[in-house]
């Protein structure tokens, strides 16, 4: 795989130094980034997934976090957001053909890995949709010793009522050749730029939603809106066949906030209970986004991540 410098926002990211982003291809030709974290003396290195509409700067603040602890830290931009390419002429719909294509971005974000020569043992952070994609990679065999997911879009949150009406919304729109439009209840402004600190879903941390802001404000081609109706039915249909599946045998830390109001509370609970090695961490107040949360809260989610990681790491070197 060939590597080619990006643009990295290292003013924005409040990331650890020398910190770089690549430019790297999937097998379907499509443009995506990786940040690179580095740390000193690592101990391995960290698969970070993001959520949908996130961007490699975000989690400036998270790896130095991990960094710090003794772990590279790698990032991917997902097709269709960040600074990847985009996927329609409309670039704000958050939009993909189908899930499983995110798993091709999987696999060139893993040849990266080895184009950049970071040290294994490998382990993974999957936050929300990053939390599904890097899900369904395990399952299928990423060479990972532990995962870590916050939030994971294991389900997606909506009235009981609601729940056929869209999945028969999102059908038809497919169908009739509407599947790139905006789901409806959605826009194509950037949440965060577009919402109030007051009435937002994802902090309670004033700082860090300041933070988040100052970033899509500063560029704003790192936005993205709502999600195509395409993008609503592969999302539906990638969860409910997740769910269908038993849990992989790697040892797990999900993390949940009391308050979540995105994604589906019960099927990440209901996963967690079933999954050998797993445990659920519950967050008291926290919001959605748990890795931007308080100083305290992201010391100690950062803590029992790398606690989890070290004893991984150390049970693949006593049994290799």
């Amino acid at each position: 795989m060939s590597l080619v410098p990006a643009p990295f926002h290292a003013d924005l990211s409040d990331s650890p130094a020398n910190s770089r982003a690549w430019w790297i291809e999937a097998d379907d030709g499509l443009r995506l980034r990786v940040a690179h974290f580095p740390a000193e003396q690592a101990r391995g290195t960290v698969l970070l997934m993001p959520g949908r509409t996130e961007y490699v700067e975000k989690y400036g603040r998270t790896a130095r976090d991990l960094t710090e602890r003794g772990y590279h830290v790698l990032a991917i931009d997902w097709r269709g957001q960040g600074l990847a390419d985009r996927m329609l002429d409309e670039p704000m719909a958050g939009h993909v053909h189908v899930f499983e294509d995110y798993q091709r971005d999987v696999a060139a974000m893993l040849q990266s890995v080895g184009a950049l020569g970071l040290p294994r043992p490998l382990h993974m952070i999957g936050h929300s949709m990053g939390g599904c994609i890097g899900l369904r990679a395990v399952m299928d065999g990423l060479p990972v010793e532990s995962c870590v997911f916050t939030g994971p879009m294991w389900g997606i949150r909506m009235a009981d009522p609601i729940r056929p009406a869209a999945w028969a919304l999102s059908w038809w729109g497919k169908q009739i050749g509407l599947g790139h439009v905006f789901t409806p209840g959605t826009k194509p402004e950037s949440y965060v730029a577009s919402e109030s600190f007051e009435n937002n879903l994802l902090t309670r941390d004033r700082e860090m939603w300041d933070y988040m802001k100052r970033q899509v404000t500063a560029v704003p081609e790192l936005q993205l809106g709502g999600p195509s109706l395409n993008w609503l039915h592969e999302a539906l249909a990638e969860t409910r066949e997740l769910s269908r599946r038993s849990s992989p045998a790697q040892p797990c830390l999900t993390f949940l906030g009391t308050n979540e109001r995105i994604v589906d509370s019960s099927r990440i609970t209901s996963r967690m209970e079933q999954w050998p090695g797993g445990q659920l961490v519950q967050i008291t107040d926290g919001e959605h986004e748990i890795l931007m949360e308080d100083v305290k809260k992201r010391k100690r989610v950062a803590d029992q991540i790398c606690a989890l990681f070290d004893r991984a790491g150390s049970d693949t070197a006593l049994t290799a």
